[in-house]
């Protein structure tokens, strides 16, 4: 399946919303007939994109098997940033900007699932490495939900450049370890911030966590050492999100 097609009933509404003019064309099925596939259609009708009919067989073999509920899209360019660009963006946050580092995320599914979580906190953008990543590819749009296509995403080719580059913008690195002293729960995150965290297995490289400002970990109580990084980047980026409340 390639990387500008994404399916699925949420993700393509999701993109149908939210960046409407980055969808080309839309595929349904003609053996759907309900209120789900009906607002799809709605939307692509409000945003002018074209809609083609088509045999489920023809749409699994657009997506080459994965499942999308009887609707697939094509988007006209990929929403991925450039680090060139990241000096403006940078310039043009809020006061408390909330930020999301990965670094070395790999699996697709967990990269579309951090997508989603920082969709759902409000984070500003998602920064990750060009290289030791996944790409933003048609299973990590579909794991993301539309938050693909409603975040910020940069690729940034030296990931320990970018870091610093946050820190002169005023933005304090948090990186996320098991071996940290303080808990998510007791460090100050009340400030222009990037959570940093790190992919499967291997966690931060040693570049990265040389460039965090501080550490923070999540307690476990059970005998599992270690979240999944969708999961830890939820937790932290919401505990964030609950002191950032009365600020």
């Amino acid at each position: 399946m390639e990387d500008n097609f994404i399916c699925g009933l949420h993700a393509v509404l999701a993109a149908l919303k939210n960046n409407p003019q980055g969808v080309e064309e839309i595929w349904v099925s003609d053996a759907r007939d309900d209120k789900r596939i009906a607002a799809v259609m709605a939307a692509a009708h409000d945003a002018q994109v074209k809609i083609h009919k088509s045999p489920r067989p023809a749409l699994d073999r657009l997506v080459d098997g994965m499942r999308h509920q009887g609707v697939v899209a094509r988007l006209r360019a990929t929403p991925v940033r450039k680090e060139q660009d990241l000096d403006t963006f940078l310039a043009q946050l809020p006061a408390l900007p909330l930020l999301l580092v990965l670094d070395g995320v790999q699996d697709p599914h967990n990269l579309g699932a951090c997508l989603r979580s920082a969709d759902a906190a409000g984070v500003h953008a998602v920064i990750v490495p060009r290289e030791h990543s996944a790409p933003l590819s048609a299973v990590a749009r579909r794991a993301a939900s539309g938050a693909a296509e409603s975040i910020p995403v940069f690729q940034v080719v030296n990931l320990a450049r970018c870091l610093r580059q946050l820190k002169a913008a005023g933005i304090w690195l948090a990186g996320a370890s098991q071996d940290a002293e303080a808990d998510i729960y007791h460090a100050d995150l009340r400030r222009p911030l990037a959570l940093v965290l790190g992919g499967e297995g291997k966690g931060l490289r040693r570049l990265t966590a040389d460039e965090c400002d501080m550490w923070v970990r999540i307690p476990m109580a059970g005998s599992v050492e270690s979240l999944n990084v969708s999961v830890a980047a939820g937790i932290c980026l919401f505990e964030a999100v609950r002191q950032r409340q009365d600020v």
